[in-house]
């Protein structure tokens, strides 16, 4: 009995030398932060240079170092050069002759882009990125033509039919820029047109309170609608379809290659992907000639 219990506990020679090496190691590492602090030297805080600095802050009424204006506007030009503009042409590059920053007039050209119009003086102040003191030196020189607004939009009374109208005559709608202008036409490309005017509120940016702006602006004429020729189209060009995901279209080919072309709407629904909800979405949209 002793004979097979010595013969379980004893090692052999690599064993103990292994295990040697992993004593070392272990002390190693825990003796290593009391050697660090042993080595290092703290940094000693010079509170002289540091109450001299502060001393020509005070001096200098808290300016030296610091712009008032700088987390909310960025650097600015030191000597700005004023010129009469119209506030509604200027490049990013001409509001920061003027006397801005990079960020103020990223926000300006942001807001025009995206169909907003200055018609007064009055609502360049209206920015918020601007400070009091930014617009007392741009009051003098902004120079707004009494028509420009007139001449570009449409008059009241007056529709867009949102399926033949190019960018171009979208931006005379009121408050869509260049910008809504683009995105309206690229989302009606991809849906193959619209066949109610409440499908603006899909396009990226069209809030429900854009869309109620510009909603008695538009009409829609459902034949000019692109229809999907559901029993030939390829994959690829299915995806395009905003309505659909890359699993539902996945699902709606392989179902045709297995049962054959699609005869009416009522085929689609033995898709389980397809619910009531996009059945109703894409039927205006489906042909199965």
């Amino acid at each position: 009995m002793k004979t097979r219990i010595k013969n379980y506990l004893s090692i052999t020679k690599k064993e103990w030398n292994g295990l040697v090496i992993l004593v070392v190691l272990i002390a190693l590492v825990l003796a290593s932060p009391y050697v660090y602090q042993l080595f290092r030297k703290d940094n000693t805080i010079n509170f002289k240079e540091f109450d001299k600095a502060v001393a020509q802050i005070n001096k200098a009424g808290g300016k030296v170092g610091f712009n008032a204006d700088s987390t909310a506007s960025g650097e600015k030009l030191a000597k700005p050069v004023m010129f009469p503009f119209n506030p509604n042409k200027l490049t990013i590059v001409q509001w920061k002759q003027l006397g801005l920053s990079e960020h103020q007039a990223e926000v300006i050209k942001h807001y025009v882009d995206k169909g907003g119009r200055f018609y007064t003086k009055e609502d360049v102040k209206k920015i918020y990125a601007l400070t009091a003191d930014d617009y007392k030196r741009l009051e003098p020189f902004i120079e707004i033509p009494e028509t420009e607004h007139f001449s570009k939009k449409i008059k009241t009374g007056e529709v867009i039919e949102l399926n033949t109208a190019d960018s171009a005559k979208l931006t005379e709608l009121s408050g869509i820029g260049g910008s809504f202008a683009i995105r309206i036409v690229r989302y009606r490309t991809r849906l193959g047109g619209f066949y109610k005017k409440e499908q603006l509120k899909e396009v990226y940016g069209i809030d429900s309170l854009k869309y109620d702006e510009i909603k008695k602006q538009v009409t829609v004429n459902a034949a000019k609608i692109n229809k999907i020729a559901i029993n030939t189209i390829s994959f690829d060009q299915l995806r395009l379809f905003p309505y659909f995901s890359y699993k539902q279209v996945n699902a709606i080919i392989e179902y045709r290659e297995q049962h054959g072309n699609y005869t009416s709407i009522d085929d689609l629904k033995n898709i389980v992907l397809l619910d009531d909800g996009i059945l109703r979405k894409i039927e205006p949209y489906i042909s199965f000639k």
